[in-house]
Protein backbone atom coordinates (compact mmCIF):
# COMPACT_ATOMS: atom_id res chain seq x y z
CA UNK A 1 0.00 0.00 0.00
CA UNK A 2 1.41 3.28 -1.15
CA UNK A 3 1.26 6.41 0.62
CA UNK A 4 -1.79 8.11 -1.24
CA UNK A 5 -3.86 4.45 -1.27
CA UNK A 6 -2.79 4.75 2.75
CA UNK A 7 -4.36 8.31 3.01
CA UNK A 8 -7.95 7.57 0.97
CA UNK A 9 -8.16 4.38 2.51
CA UNK A 10 -7.69 6.32 5.86
CA UNK A 11 -9.98 9.60 5.27
CA UNK A 12 -13.07 7.15 3.93
CA UNK A 13 -12.93 5.04 7.01
CA UNK A 14 -12.81 8.46 9.00
CA UNK A 15 -15.86 9.72 7.03
CA UNK A 16 -17.35 6.29 7.73
CA UNK A 17 -16.91 6.55 11.58
CA UNK A 18 -18.26 9.73 11.42
CA UNK A 19 -21.69 8.48 10.13
CA UNK A 20 -21.48 5.41 12.65
CA UNK A 21 -21.90 8.25 14.97
CA UNK A 22 -24.62 10.15 13.18
CA UNK A 23 -26.94 7.23 13.22
CA UNK A 24 -30.46 7.53 15.13
CA UNK A 25 -33.41 5.82 14.67
CA UNK A 26 -35.08 8.39 12.47
CA UNK A 27 -32.27 8.63 9.97
CA UNK A 28 -33.56 9.31 6.99
CA UNK A 29 -33.13 7.19 4.06
CA UNK A 30 -31.46 9.46 1.99
CA UNK A 31 -28.52 9.03 4.61
CA UNK A 32 -28.57 5.58 4.44
CA UNK A 33 -27.72 5.42 0.76
CA UNK A 34 -24.83 7.84 1.25
CA UNK A 35 -23.60 6.01 3.61
CA UNK A 36 -24.37 2.73 1.95
CA UNK A 37 -21.73 4.70 -1.29
CA UNK A 38 -19.21 5.85 1.50
CA UNK A 39 -18.75 2.12 2.40
CA UNK A 40 -18.64 1.05 -1.06
CA UNK A 41 -15.79 3.72 -2.11
CA UNK A 42 -13.94 2.32 1.41
CA UNK A 43 -14.35 -1.40 0.20
CA UNK A 44 -13.35 -0.30 -3.46
CA UNK A 45 -10.26 1.56 -2.59
CA UNK A 46 -9.31 -1.30 -0.06
CA UNK A 47 -9.43 -4.24 -2.64
CA UNK A 48 -6.82 -2.04 -4.77
CA UNK A 49 -4.65 -1.50 -1.78
CA UNK A 50 -4.70 -5.34 -0.85
CA UNK A 51 -2.29 -7.15 -3.06
CA UNK A 52 -1.57 -10.64 -1.13
CA UNK A 53 -3.74 -13.43 -0.56
CA UNK A 54 -5.63 -13.85 2.80
CA UNK A 55 -3.70 -15.51 5.21
CA UNK A 56 -5.04 -19.10 5.49
CA UNK A 57 -3.97 -19.39 9.22
CA UNK A 58 -3.62 -17.01 12.09
CA UNK A 59 -0.16 -17.60 12.96
CA UNK A 60 2.22 -14.71 12.34
CA UNK A 61 4.87 -16.72 11.58
CA UNK A 62 3.52 -18.84 9.01
CA UNK A 63 0.34 -16.89 7.74
CA UNK A 64 0.14 -18.44 4.40
CA UNK A 65 1.43 -22.04 5.29
CA UNK A 66 -0.58 -25.52 5.36
CA UNK A 67 -4.04 -25.40 7.82
CA UNK A 68 -4.86 -27.81 10.79
CA UNK A 69 -8.05 -27.41 11.60
CA UNK A 70 -7.88 -28.50 15.51
CA UNK A 71 -4.68 -26.19 15.75
CA UNK A 72 -5.76 -23.34 17.97
CA UNK A 73 -3.99 -21.02 14.89
CA UNK A 74 -4.87 -23.06 12.09
CA UNK A 75 -0.98 -23.81 11.62
CA UNK A 76 0.12 -26.96 10.56
CA UNK A 77 3.79 -26.21 10.93
CA UNK A 78 3.96 -25.01 14.68
CA UNK A 79 0.98 -27.33 15.56
CA UNK A 80 3.72 -30.27 14.44
CA UNK A 81 6.00 -28.35 16.58
CA UNK A 82 4.40 -28.32 19.49
CA UNK A 83 2.83 -32.20 18.94
CA UNK A 84 6.76 -33.05 19.09
CA UNK A 85 7.36 -30.95 22.28
CA UNK A 86 4.33 -32.71 24.00
CA UNK A 87 5.33 -35.92 22.62
CA UNK A 88 9.31 -35.67 24.19
CA UNK A 89 7.93 -34.66 27.33
CA UNK A 90 5.88 -37.54 28.02
CA UNK A 91 8.70 -39.74 27.17
CA UNK A 92 11.53 -38.36 29.35
CA UNK A 93 12.28 -34.96 27.90
CA UNK A 94 14.25 -34.12 24.66
CA UNK A 95 17.25 -36.31 23.29
CA UNK A 96 20.25 -35.25 23.79
CA UNK A 97 22.55 -34.54 21.13
CA UNK A 98 24.97 -36.93 20.23
CA UNK A 99 27.37 -37.34 23.15
CA UNK A 100 31.23 -39.50 22.90
CA UNK A 101 31.77 -41.64 25.82
CA UNK A 102 34.87 -40.85 27.60
CA UNK A 103 37.15 -42.87 29.82
CA UNK A 104 36.75 -43.15 33.39
CA UNK A 105 39.54 -41.25 35.09
CA UNK A 106 41.19 -41.53 38.50
CA UNK A 107 40.34 -37.85 39.47
CA UNK A 108 36.70 -38.08 37.60
CA UNK A 109 35.35 -35.70 35.21
CA UNK A 110 36.38 -31.83 35.66
CA UNK A 111 32.61 -31.05 36.00
CA UNK A 112 32.80 -33.39 39.41
CA UNK A 113 34.83 -31.59 40.70
CA UNK A 114 33.26 -27.78 41.81
CA UNK A 115 35.62 -25.25 40.46
CA UNK A 116 37.35 -22.52 42.58
CA UNK A 117 35.20 -19.21 42.25
CA UNK A 118 36.38 -15.79 43.49
CA UNK A 119 34.43 -13.21 44.77
CA UNK A 120 34.40 -9.64 46.30
CA UNK A 121 32.09 -8.85 49.30
CA UNK A 122 31.05 -5.31 50.11
CA UNK A 123 30.56 -4.86 53.82
CA UNK A 124 29.30 -2.01 55.87
CA UNK A 125 29.83 -1.44 59.51
CA UNK A 126 26.60 -1.02 61.68
CA UNK A 127 28.28 -0.24 64.61
CA UNK A 128 28.55 -3.31 66.10
CA UNK A 129 29.95 -5.91 63.16
CA UNK A 130 30.54 -6.32 59.48
CA UNK A 131 28.00 -6.97 57.45
CA UNK A 132 26.90 -8.00 53.96
CA UNK A 133 25.58 -4.29 52.07
CA UNK A 134 25.16 -5.55 48.32
CA UNK A 135 25.26 -8.42 46.15
CA UNK A 136 28.73 -10.28 46.34
CA UNK A 137 30.18 -9.42 43.10
CA UNK A 138 32.62 -11.53 40.49
CA UNK A 139 34.61 -8.40 39.55
CA UNK A 140 36.52 -6.43 41.75
CA UNK A 141 36.38 -2.89 40.27
CA UNK A 142 32.25 -2.89 40.10
CA UNK A 143 32.37 -3.80 43.67
CA UNK A 144 34.81 -0.61 44.44
CA UNK A 145 32.37 1.06 42.34
CA UNK A 146 29.63 -0.09 44.46
CA UNK A 147 31.08 0.93 47.66
CA UNK A 148 31.95 4.23 46.09
CA UNK A 149 28.29 5.01 44.86
CA UNK A 150 27.44 3.58 48.96
CA UNK A 151 29.76 6.02 50.58
CA UNK A 152 27.80 8.99 48.31
CA UNK A 153 24.72 7.80 49.12
CA UNK A 154 22.12 9.71 51.60
CA UNK A 155 22.62 7.66 54.87
CA UNK A 156 26.48 6.13 54.41
CA UNK A 157 27.65 3.64 57.06
CA UNK A 158 30.39 4.40 59.24
CA UNK A 159 32.63 2.29 57.78
CA UNK A 160 33.04 -0.08 54.60
CA UNK A 161 35.26 -2.84 53.79
CA UNK A 162 35.91 -5.05 50.88
CA UNK A 163 36.51 -8.68 51.56
CA UNK A 164 38.19 -11.04 48.79
CA UNK A 165 36.35 -14.31 49.26
CA UNK A 166 38.75 -17.60 47.02
CA UNK A 167 39.85 -20.44 49.44
CA UNK A 168 39.49 -18.50 52.65
CA UNK A 169 38.42 -14.76 53.57
CA UNK A 170 40.80 -11.99 52.46
CA UNK A 171 40.15 -8.21 53.51
CA UNK A 172 41.38 -5.93 50.77
CA UNK A 173 40.76 -2.47 51.60
CA UNK A 174 38.57 -0.17 54.31
CA UNK A 175 37.02 2.57 54.02
CA UNK A 176 36.09 4.85 57.21
CA UNK A 177 37.23 3.67 60.96
CA UNK A 178 34.83 0.86 62.44
CA UNK A 179 33.75 2.36 65.99
CA UNK A 180 31.77 -0.02 68.49
CA UNK A 181 28.89 1.42 69.90
CA UNK A 182 27.09 0.70 72.56
CA UNK A 183 23.13 -0.23 71.65
CA UNK A 184 21.98 0.74 75.36
CA UNK A 185 21.39 4.01 76.03
CA UNK A 186 23.70 5.56 78.53
CA UNK A 187 25.92 3.09 78.54
CA UNK A 188 24.07 0.50 80.57
CA UNK A 189 23.90 2.42 83.52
Amino acid sequence: MNHAQLTALGRALRLLGEHGEALTGDTPDGKLHEVKADLRRALDLLDESVTGAAPATRCPEHPNGPVDENAHDLCLLCETRRRAARRAEFNGGPVPPHTTETAPSRYGVSADRPQPQQRWLPEAWNGQTWHLCGTPRRDRREAELYLAAQRRGPRPAMAYRLVHEFTDYEVLRVWGTPVKVDIEPLGNL
